[in-house]
């Protein structure tokens, strides 16, 4: 098959070519290094099947090739990225993903648009299944991405709808591992960066918010399986392990190993809310199940085992 992969040079989006090409897959990246960084994908720049071009989907987004599918991982995915670039996050969830679905219609391909769990806001509903319409606060400081991956959704189905293009939508939940960003200003990263650096984990608030965590490549295995379905409505893909953020930091101490000199701090505990921040995260993964035979078989111990040993070499390497 012949694939793009629209923000192949970030984070998933490089565990995503990589598997593509384990599988015997042609792939296109294309990127235009907003958060992404060409580093992710340096060692598939080689590989007779892999082909990276810097470009910007809000401004235009095709290729000369036929494709049998594409992939729509553009945008800013963490507080940095979509804080820092609010506006440029805004018109990749619009103008990005009208450029790539056009692109899909004009080559026959399928699409697949990767959507998130911030769909569903600070929910109140708990864990979140795909029926749950969300509470978001469409002026919030994180509605810039919010609100963006929530058009995009509706765009998709759009063009699901009234051209009858083969259009899926994934709901990525918290997903971790090597090529994170360490400074992308999520709770993964944070941690991590800190455990590697021997400085405290540090715990906005007094510990008890929840989040899931999904290791990479079995997101990227959900996602696969879900562009070859024959399902156009969104499924959400994660870990449905949920657990606090201060289990969570015992975790990455654990994992770090009696090396590791990192203890836990926690940051104005008596303070109110980070606003709009969801305290409660966990998907209901029944249609991940029942649809696509999926579910997470990577634990989070060794999941993180994996990114901090991914890390502490890349430390070492610099030194």
């Amino acid at each position: 098959m012949r694939i793009l992969v629209l923000g192949g040079a970030g984070f998933i989006g490089s565990h995503l070519c990589e598997r593509l090409l384990g599988e015997g897959h042609r792939v296109i990246a294309m990127d235009n290094y907003i958060t992404g960084s060409r580093r992710n994908v340096d060692h598939l720049l080689g590989h007779a099947h892999f082909s990276l071009i810097e470009n910007d989907v809000t401004i235009s987004c095709d290729v000369d090739e036929s494709l049998d599918a594409v992939m729509n991982l553009a945008s800013p995915a963490s507080p940095v990225g979509y804080l820092d670039n609010p506006i440029e996050t805004m018109k990749v969830g619009s103008h990005g993903t009208y450029n790539a679905l056009e692109l899909a219609l004009r080559k026959g391909a399928r699409f697949l648009m990767a959507s998130t769990s911030e769909v569903y806001g600070d929910p109140k509903e708990h864990p979140q299944k795909e029926s749950y319409w969300g509470h978001v606060n469409s002026i919030g400081v994180r509605s810039v991405y919010d609100e963006a991956k929530r058009f995009a959704e509706a765009l998709t189905m759009a063009y699901y709808r009234k051209h009858n293009l083969r259009t899926r939508i994934i709901r990525i939940f918290n997903t971790f591992g090597p090529r994170m960003a360490l400074e992308d200003g999520r709770v993964v990263p944070n941690f991590v960066r800190q455990a590697v650096n021997d400085e405290p984990l540090t715990v906005y608030g007094d510990g008890s918010a929840t989040r899931s965590f999904c290791y990479v490549t079995d997101l990227v295995d959900g996602m696969l399986r879900l562009l070859w379905s024959d399902e156009p409505n969104p499924v959400n893909v994660g870990n449905p392990r949920e657990m606090t953020m201060t289990e969570f930091a015992q975790a990455v101490l654990a994992a770090a190993g009696p090396e590791c000199r990192s203890t836990i701090a926690y940051v104005n505990p008596g303070a109110a809310r980070v606003a709009d921040d969801p305290q409660r995260r966990r998907p209901d993964i029944t249609r991940a199940r029942t649809i696509l035979g999926w579910e997470p078989q990577v634990s989070l111990e060794d999941g993180l085992r994996e990114t901090l040993g991914y890390f502490r070499a890349v430390r070492n390497r610099a030194a």
